[in-house]
Formats: structure tokens, C-alpha cells, sequence
């Protein structure tokens, strides 16, 4: 059978730090009231012409230099910006946001909470015979509800009105909804893979709120060593967040060969899911 490896992780950062005392001089907010609700003490945010894409390629190329050196994938190269692959069955995928593009940065509610980022991760098929101890991707699941769009979303596109438009959110309605549905996808997780939390070495979430994080963690009955975090740095980069993180625990020897990673999240919409990883 022939399933999905992870081969290797990558990310990328903007340079400039914005930091809450920063954010307190033009908005109404302190670093204290950001902090305890939502765990966030900074964030990055790309510089002017800094493209989402740029973003995107800056991480891809750290993730395919991972994979290159981990002595799991051949052929694999990045020229002038376009990626070159000599072996079947190996993907690149990537999650890359510049949110503070569509953030009112009078609204202290969205503004806080976001910021820009670019991680990647490098997939392989591979056959499961035993001999590699079946390290992959074990089961996906994915959600979604567009009757809960209201209560996050963006006011504008080009198929809309023809603006960029702003992040909108709920705060409260997403946050009960959101550890509800988070907490579901790892139950469904766990029951696919006749698994219990007990064998959970790493729980690896969406970044979007440390207080959502440290809920869920609860409703499963883990320990907070056995949690990722980076929000506390990188703020909530939404589709960037888990492979952003899993770069990082990859990346410093957290996540070891052979350890069950389970990962979650959920965005606008709603769409929500989680996957489990023999990593």
C-alpha cells in the first residue's frame, strides 16, 4: 500500500517584529491584555513588495533542502525560483500568509491576533512493508460548514466587490466553536487509528489562540510538554501555522523518527480537521 511520508519541513519569517507595545501605540490595547487572552507577545509582518509567493518560495526551499539532506529524496531542486522534481510521487505543500493585508488595524479584536508566515513541508509516496516502520501519514479528516460564515470571514474579493477587504470575526461565538470542533477532529482522529491520547507523543495545533490551544489540550487529557506552541512568537498565521511549527519541532529535534504526531486546526467559513502522523 502506498501511503504519505513526511520527508522534510520548512519555514519562513518576514524580518520586521511587531510587537505588542508597538501595536499599543496606535491601537487600544496593552501587551498585558494581548498576552492573557490570547497568549500572543509578537508577531512578523512582511515588508512592503514582500509577496505572499516570496514567502512561499523561501519556505519551499528550506523544506526541500530538509528533505535533500534527510537522504529521503533525490533529484529534488530549486532553480531560479521554480522547482524541479526527478522522482515520482513527491509533493511540495505549503501554507503562506500575509494577513496583515487584510487586517483593520483599528479593530484590536483582528488586528492582535495575526500576523505573516511561510511553512512547507515535502511529501513522499512509499510503499508500507514493514521495513520502514510504517512512518506516515496515517488518516486525514476534513470538515467544513459555510452556514458558520459569519462569523469569520473577509468583507471583500475580487468576485465580491472588488476590494481586498478585512478579516471579520465573532471572538467569542469562534472560540466555543472552535474548541468544540477542534476537540471532535482529534477524537475522530484518535477512534480512526483504535488510538487513545495516552499514545500521543506530540499535539502539534493551529496557532490561533493560546487560551483555544491549552482547552483542547484539556478536553484531551495531555500534559502541556506534549504541546507545540509558537504563537507566543509567530501570533496566528492561519494556513502557515502547523507546518510553520512542525518545522520548528522538526527542525530542533522535538519531534523525533517513529513518534505519533497528531495536528488540528480549523478556519474561516468554517473549515475544520486533523490528520495523524507516524512521523
Amino acid at each position: 500500500m502506498l501511503r504519505s511520508q513526511i520527508a522534510g519541513c520548512g519555514a519562513y519569517l518576514p524580518k520586521r517584529v511587531l510587537t505588542n507595545a508597538e501595536l499599543a501605540k496606535t491601537v487600544d490595547t496593552s501587551d498585558q491584555w494581548i498576552v492573557e487572552r490570547t497568549g500572543i507577545r509578537q508577531r512578523h509582518i512582511a515588508a512592503p513588495g514582500e509577496r505572499t509567493s516570496d514567502l512561499a518560495i523561501m519556505a519551499s526551499r528550506a523544506a526541500i533542502e530538509s528533505a535533500v539532506c534527510s537522504g529521503f529524496v533525490y533529484g529534488l531542486a530549486v532553480a531560479d525560483n521554480f522547482i524541479r522534481a526527478g522522482q515520482a510521487g513527491t509533493v511540495l505543500l505549503i501554507g503562506a500568509e500575509t494577513f496583515s493585508r487584510i487586517l483593520d488595524w483599528e479593530d484590536r479584536a483582528t488586528c492582535v491576533l495575526f500576523g505573516d508566515g511561510a511553512g512547507a513541508v515535502v511529501l513522499r509516496a512509499v510503499e508500507m512493508n514493514g521495513d520502514n516502520g510504517d512512518r506516515c501519514v496515517l488518516s486525514t479528516h476534513l470538515h467544513s460548514d459555510g452556514r458558520q460564515r459569519h462569523l469569520l470571514f473577509v468583507d471583500g474579493g475580487p468576485s465580491s466587490t472588488q476590494t481586498v477587504g478585512h478579516l471579520r470575526m465573532s471572538g467569542r461565538d469562534v472560540f466555543r466553536s472552535a474548541v468544540g470542533l477542534l476537540a471532535a477532529a482529534a477524537d475522530e482522529a484518535l477512534e480512526a487509528n483504535a488510538m487513545s491520547p495516552d499514545d500521543i507523543d506530540w499535539l502539534v495545533p493551529h496557532q490561533a489562540n493560546k487560551r483555544i490551544m491549552d482547552a483542547t489540550l484539556r478536553k484531551l487529557g495531555l500534559p502541556a510538554e506534549k504541546m507545540i506552541c509558537t504563537i507566543e512568537r509567530h501570533a496566528n498565521t492561519s494556513a502557515a501555522s502547523i507546518p510553520l511549527a512542525l518545522a520548528e519541532a522538526s527542525g530542533d529535534g522535538r519531534i523525533k523518527p517513529g513518534q505519533i504526531v497528531l495536528i488540528e486546526g480549523m478556519g474561516g467559513g468554517f473549515t475544520w480537521g486533523s490528520a495523524m502522523i507516524r512521523w
